[in-house]
């Protein structure tokens, strides 16, 4: 009876094989999820009793209801209510919206150059949102728009700075991964020096300070208005990237795999590349610069799920939701009432994390 012979793999077979990241030790992502989402309801109120005007959780869970239903006030009660629902629990969501823009976009990024360094700000996009912050601040750019006036020019900068990024990087023969982190760094540091030019050519000091505090990330801004704004754009890239985890595990491996799935790597490239300047944009815009997020938030999730993107992307918004409400809280409260700039925190906290996960054996940056 004659043996059969084993072929070996095509081409595509290989792929396929290749395209599913390697298995390691991995907790339940339901049980996760699940874990996070509720850790993440109990910080929102949480958040709302921590300041320097300290309340008790009775007091502003009946604020938080009194807003959410339009219940009565009583008239000694208007200045604690006011807090709660006008500044503090805005202010709290849109910590979790910006942690989970940053955190989702952190895994895009990271699969569209295959650099295990990058993060939403190695575009170029952050800094490009910083002119257009910083000419209003300082030089009351776009007055006409009144307290929208820092908001809008961050995002519009931004989108100008992402057309002049990727007008850079393309060339005839597509949008590589190399070039693009060479051009959004390059674009990084001429757009951070205009910046501190706007900083240095300052007359009023206030000025100065307010774009400072802009550069290292603040959520003081936060109002009813731009959470909506910022969690459109956050849930719309999150969605995106959910429905495209398969194309991000393959792309992830090479352009070579993904060609021989059949992923047009260039086009899917260039689609990640709009959508992360887009949220990177509209979450900039109302936070400012806060830097280690996109970066740390990622790997923390993949050493604890693995490198699939399906499990990734359903744990990463929840765990920078997380982060960031906490950080937020930290900047309130540690020199209250001076408030600290949230980049300052997430990078205190983020470098010695992130240095853990150099060190931990077995681990392997921004691979499967």
């Amino acid at each position: 009876m004659a043996t059969p012979v084993k072929h070996p793999p095509g081409p595509r077979t290989a792929a396929v094989r290749e395209a599913r990241p390697a298995p390691g030790r991995r907790v339940p992502v339901p049980l996760l999820v699940a874990g996070l989402a509720a850790v993440l309801l109990v910080s929102l109120p949480a958040a709302v009793t921590l300041g320097a005007s300290g309340l008790g959780w009775s007091d502003a869970l009946g604020y938080l209801r009194a807003g959410f239903t339009g219940g009565l006030i009583q008239p000694e009660d208007v200045g604690a209510y006011t807090i709660v629902w006008e500044i503090r629990f805005p202010r709290a969501l849109l910590a979790a919206v910006v942690g989970a823009g940053l955190a989702v976009v952190g895994v895009a990024v990271q699969a569209m150059v295959r650099n295990a360094l990058a993060d939403p700000f190695v575009l170029g996009i952050s800094s490009g949102a910083a002119v257009g912050a910083n000419a209003v601040l300082i030089f009351g750019a776009l007055g006409a728009l009144g307290m929208y006036a820092v908001s809008v020019a961050a995002f519009v900068s931004a989108l100008g700075a992402m057309t002049l990024v990727y007008a850079v990087a393309r060339t005839a023969h597509g949008l590589t991964p190399l070039r693009l982190v060479l051009t959004g760094t390059a674009m990084y540091y001429g757009f951070s020096a205009v910046t501190t030019l706007m900083v240095f050519m300052a007359e009023r000091g206030e000025a100065a300070r307010s774009a400072m505090m802009w550069l290292l990330g603040s959520l003081s801004g936060a109002t009813w208005t731009s959470v909506p704004v910022a969690g459109g754009a956050v849930c719309a890239g999150t969605v995106y990237l959910l429905l495209s985890a398969r194309r991000l595990n393959a792309l992830a491996m090479g352009d070579e795999t993904a060609a021989a799935l059949g992923i047009d790597a260039e086009r899917f490239r260039r689609e990640l590349f709009v959508m992360a300047a887009a949220v990177t944009g509209a979450v900039v815009a109302v936070s400012g610069a806060i830097g280690f997020v996109g970066l740390m938030v990622p790997h923390a999730v993949r050493m604890v799920v693995g490198a699939d993107h399906r499990r990734v992307l359903l744990v990463a918004p929840l765990a920078g939701a997380v982060l960031m409400v906490w950080v937020d809280v930290l900047s309130r409260t540690v020199m209250a009432p001076v408030e600290l700039p949230v980049g300052v925190l997430t990078a205190v906290i983020g470098v010695p994390c992130f240095l853990l996960l150099m060190r931990r054996r077995g681990y392997a940056f921004g691979g499967a």
